[in-house]
């Protein structure tokens, strides 16, 4: 399980006071503000958004690459700013940046991030063995990653990020772009993680992929959370029937209560 407790994150940075002038004043955008929700074991829970609403820079702290301005986020109970090592071991992430090493197999990439995890090697090639199977990547799984689909990369990406079955797993936008066949596999990969129990953050745009897919949907806009709970609820608080219609009455909501 992942606690998000009172979290904000602020960023300074420098702007012109005017424009041609080499004067520098400090703005603060607060990318989070006072953000509060679990993502639960046994769940897939969808995290909603428009573009710089927050998801990402939640995400990177959740795995800390940043750290909070104030609140806390434990991972199983980890202080992911006291202890942020221990923290990630427990983290399956697969960023919105998923690069691989062109010149390793989709086999040594798995392998590879298993042997950073430290995992056992009998343990290490049967899970890749399964997650191979799993995802369909039998005529890939020996061939160079340079070359690859969008697709092919998604499933090897997917798999390195989880070979160590950690029980909690982030993912961004995971099947955006891919096509059917590939979607199908990484749905049925989600729908695996959620039986064995593990928290599964699904962070998309697509909102017929987390209709399907999620538990429980949270929406985020201006860095604060609007809604969260079950579809139903998104739904009724959204006033609509429809996901979307809900999701854009939402965030358009939030968007004319901070203008006025």
């Amino acid at each position: 399980m992942i606690r998000i407790e009172n979290v904000s994150k602020e960023f300074i940075v420098n702007s012109s006071a005017k424009k041609f002038s080499f004067k520098k004043e400090k703005k603060v955008i607060r990318a989070l503000d006072d953000v509060s929700f679990e993502f639960r074991d046994g769940e897939i829970t969808g995290l909603l958004g428009l573009n710089g609403a927050g998801k990402s820079t939640l995400m990177r702290l959740i795995y800390g690459l940043l750290v909070p301005t104030s609140g806390n986020i434990l991972v199983d109970q980890i202080n992911v700013s006291r202890d942020p090592e221990k923290a990630r071991k427990l983290l399956g992430v697969l960023p919105d940046d998923a690069g691989l090493y062109k010149r390793l197999t989709a086999r040594e990439n798995i392998r590879y991030f298993g042997e950073l995890h430290k995992v056992q090697p009998e343990v290490l090639e049967k899970s890749i063995d399964d997650l191979i199977l799993l995802l369909g990547m039998e005529k890939i799984a020996d061939r160079q990653a340079e070359g690859f689909s969008l697709g092919e990369r998604m499933k090897t990406a997917l798999s390195r990020a989880i070979v160590h079955q950690p029980n909690n797993i982030l993912l961004d936008e995971p099947t955006n772009g891919l096509d059917v066949i590939t979607t199908r596999a990484v749905r049925k990969l989600l729908q695996e993680l959620k039986e064995q129990g593990k928290s599964v953050v699904f962070s998309s745009h697509l909102m017929h992929e987390v209709k399907g897919l999620c538990d429980r949907i949270i929406v985020i806009a201006q860095g604060k959370v609007v809604a969260q709970g079950e579809l139903a609820e998104i739904l009724e608080a959204g006033k609509s029937n429809n996901l979307e219609e809900a999701f854009i009455h939402l965030v358009s909501d939030k968007s004319q209560s901070e203008v006025a």
